[in-house]
């Protein structure tokens, strides 16, 4: 009985090492016949929306290289990491993409605080990673494997404050702010300062905490500086509830916004109380551009809705990607990451772009005006 169990033992074993070797190898012909690209997102939590459509773009970029015949001879697979909206599940997945996908390359996030927690992950394994919306300064500064396909806040913040001095010709500006959100906080930063180089006065700043659902100290507390205007440079999650607080409190004055305004959720939050707002966005379903229309079509074709500028920057960041392997010829980091830094004139849907000397992109920016529920566009300025 001993020796039959022990051949049986080491039957079982050799067994175990020849299907365990095969599975080896299978996973290797299957990695060497595709090319791994990570993608990290908000696919749950606060700003799920924001993942949501990024993620969108991406899977409808990805496939159709793929349906093209790929890139390099090879096949695309992106690897998608959920970060449930927290900084710290960011670095995690990025960490997962790198080390257990062994990814070329990683997309992502939209939210700065998020890529700023992921990037030096990517910096410190010189992976290259692409942000299709994060505008904080500080998210490129972590190193030069890190770009994005958006602008930056400086920009931002002063189209914004320009916007309101010039065009709303208001002198008295007010800002609430989310003071544990970077993307927030530099975006008000950028605003207060060129406002007041214009000869604008700042009346009054207050701020909130992402996840608050009571905004009426802080916006009393404003109303009795008679603001002309409400510079308010959050997320959606919060815009809406303290629009309609705003309004509930007899504040009537134009609000203002960045990027993190785009979503469907703003109008279905804020309602009737975001009428006659703008904010700064990337991108305009009402452009007439053809590269424009023919995305919102196979987006809306796909998914059934208007893509908002998420979706749209979701979508180039992929495709400046695949440009940039295909342009390097292999799919080493460091080569990709060079055929990035290149990066001229990229015919993006958000618009052409080119990036700087700190892999940010150049391109122009869009004010849009909400009225009566519809979001419209108002304006395009140049860098």
């Amino acid at each position: 009985m001993g020796g039959v169990r022990n051949r049986l033992v080491t039957v079982a074993m050799a067994t175990i090492l020849v299907a365990g070797a095969a599975a080896a190898l299978s996973g290797c012909r299957k990695q060497g016949d595709e090319i791994p690209i990570g993608e990290f997102a908000s696919m749950t939590g606060g700003t799920a929306t924001f993942g949501q459509s990024s993620h969108n773009g991406v899977q409808l970029a990805i496939d159709e290289m793929n349906e093209g015949g790929g890139v390099l001879g090879k096949k695309i697979h992106i690897y998608v990491e959920d970060d449930q909206s927290k900084p710290e599940e960011a670095k995690t997945a990025v960490l997962k993409l790198i080390k257990q996908n062994q990814v070329v390359a990683v997309l992502g996030e939209v939210a700065s605080s998020r890529s700023l927690a992921a990037a030096p992950e990517c910096q410190r394994s010189g992976v290259p990673m692409i942000s299709p919306a994060s505008t904080n300064p500080k998210v490129t500064e972590v190193g030069d494997f890190i770009f994005r396909v958006c602008f930056i806040d400086p920009f931002q913040g002063s189209t914004m404050a320009k916007f309101a001095f010039q065009s709303l010709r208001v002198k008295r500006a007010a800002v609430l702010k989310d003071i544990k959100n970077d993307y927030s906080v530099g975006l008000a930063q950028y605003f207060v300062q060129t406002f007041t180089k214009l000869g604008g006065v700042i009346v009054g700043e207050e701020s909130y905490s992402e996840g608050d659902i009571e905004f009426k100290a802080q916006l009393t507390s404003l109303r009795a500086k008679n603001p002309e205007v409400l510079f308010i440079p959050g997320y959606y999650t919060e815009v809406g509830l303290i629009a309609r607080q705003a309004r509930e409190l007899g504040i009537n004055v134009p609000l203002l916004g960045g990027d993190g305004w785009d979503s469907p959720k703003t109008v279905e939050i804020g309602g009737k109380a975001v009428d006659a707002s703008y904010f700064s966005t990337h991108f305009s379903p009402d452009d007439p551009d053809p590269r424009v229309q023919a995305f919102i079509h196979k987006y809306k074709s796909r998914y059934g809705e208007v893509p908002d500028a998420m979706g749209v920057l979701g979508y180039d960041a992929a495709s400046i990607l695949v440009d940039a392997i295909k342009r390097a010829g292999t799919t080493d980091r460091r080569a990709i990451r060079d055929a990035l830094v290149s990066t001229k004139n990229f015919p993006g849907v958000s618009g052409s772009i080119t990036f700087d000397a700190g892999r940010n992109a150049q391109k122009s920016i869009v004010i849009l005006k909400i009225e009566n529920g519809q979001v419209k566009f108002h304006s395009r300025i140049q860098p």
